[in-house]
């Protein structure tokens, strides 16, 4: 056989072919443009490179066009950990250099030696892809705003303590399209105290309000008229204007999150895996949405349950020498897919008897809450493994018996 390493770099690439007794064929240094990815299909054509034998692959990256180019037909492209290549380095060299094409030729002596423990990308759909472009960026845009909110909200700390009371009561707070038309109208606590029942419920308006304006208007304007401390005009009146600058970025992130949240309730339904994901209790579009990005719709990308459950860092891993043995979490997980897995875990413990159960049998038993959490995640898991691969739909009867669990 014959294996091919490539150093990814931002605008060239080092390409090294070997064969089984490590002998090297080939290097090449190409462009990151059109014309370099053809150099290489051409190069891997002239060592054997076919639709019915193709030649692996291993990169340091997961991502970008040059992999999309590599993935076309049943190419496998192994995506090599940077710090398991250069563990890699260190046994062809202790003189710790490193060059590009050096690189290249380990990267493709991991696959000549040490394919079997190296994973290939799943073979995901091209819509199975696209999810998890949208809810990726969607969870991204998520914590953006979250990170503009809380900002903002130490920014207003320091002048405008009244709309921070004023805003309490509202679920999502700085993010709603009210408290962004408020400050907008008042950037300083001096100009709230101004504002009219009027011009409130116009504010209110604005937003997208439509039940209980008037009400909300009093309350508003007795927040804002309160007794509080002020800063110096001038000081207040330039922390108004810094506030309006972030107020700006906040509105992007917020718009930004929305539309994206839109595409990602289009695209969603159409998965054929959708339908399972979301007979799960405490599994919605965006959430579901999240699950099967990280995990794909590749049937074969894992081996059983527990090559799942260790990926989303849900099972927890020993380590024992000698006398010492100890079991603790995992470290080393998918975190966006461990990340969707708490909010899971969370949200069926509403939605499914079963799984409070399960998680108040845990709490009984000494788990802590995030521990607990994680232990039904475990175990949703699971249950999310065989539903996908027999297309079974989620039976809460099957899920949780009843009968067993007062049994026990």
């Amino acid at each position: 056989m014959i294996y091919c390493g490539i150093d990814w770099a931002e605008r060239t690439h080092d390409v090294a072919l070997v064969d089984d007794s490590g002998r090297l064929l080939a290097k090449r240094h190409i462009t990151d443009d059109a014309a370099g990815y053809k150099i290489l299909l051409e190069l891997l054509a002239e060592h054997g490179d076919s639709e019915e034998n193709p030649i692996p692959v291993a990169i340091e990256t997961s991502r970008g066009l040059l992999v999309a180019v590599l993935r076309t037909g049943k190419r496998q492209v192994f995506a090599i950990n940077p710090m398991a290549a250069a563990r890699y380095r260190d046994r062809h060299s202790v003189s710790r250099k490193k060059s590009d094409p050096g690189d290249a030729l380990v990267l493709a002596n991991i696959l000549r030696t040490d394919m079997h423990a190296h994973r290939s990308l799943p073979n995901d759909s091209d819509l199975g892809r696209a999810i998890a472009v949208l809810a990726r960026a969607q969870q991204d845009s998520l914590w953006n705003r979250q990170q503009l909110a809380n900002q903002l909200r130490s920014l207003l700390r320091e002048y405008y303590p009244a709309a921070l009371d004023a805003f309490a009561t509202w679920a999502n707070g700085l993010c709603r399209p009210e408290a962004r038309e408020l400050l907008k109208a008042a950037p300083t606590p001096t100009q709230a105290a101004r504002l009219t029942r009027v011009q409130l419920q116009a504010a209110l308006k604005r937003a997208g309000r439509k039940r209980g304006i008037e009400a909300e208007a009093d309350r508003l304007r007795e927040a804002f008229r309160a007794e509080w401390a002020h800063q110096p005009l001038l000081v207040e009146e330039a922390w108004g204007k810094q506030m309006l600058a972030l107020l700006i970025q906040l509105e992007a992130a917020c718009t930004a999150a929305d539309q994206l949240a839109e595409a990602v309730e289009e695209a969603f339904p159409q998965h054929p895996d959708a339908e399972i994901l979301l007979s799960f209790p405490g599994l919605g579009i965006q959430l579901g949405a999240r699950i099967l990005a990280e995990i794909g719709d590749d049937r074969t990308r894992f081996a059983d349950a527990r090559g799942l459950k260790a990926y989303a860092g849900a099972s927890p891993i020993t380590r024992a020498s000698g006398k010492k043995s100890s079991i603790t979490r995992r470290w080393v997980k998918n975190d966006r897919l461990n990340h969707a897995g708490y909010l899971w875990a969370f949200a069926s413990l509403r939605a499914s008897e079963g799984a409070n159960a399960h998680y108040r049998r845990r709490r009984e038993h000494g788990d802590w809450h995030a521990a607990a959490q994680r232990n039904l995640f475990n175990r949703m898991l699971g249950q999310l493994y065989h539903c996908l691969q027999h297309r079974r739909v989620f039976d809460e009867n099957t899920a949780f018996p009843t009968e067993l669990a007062c049994a026990a």
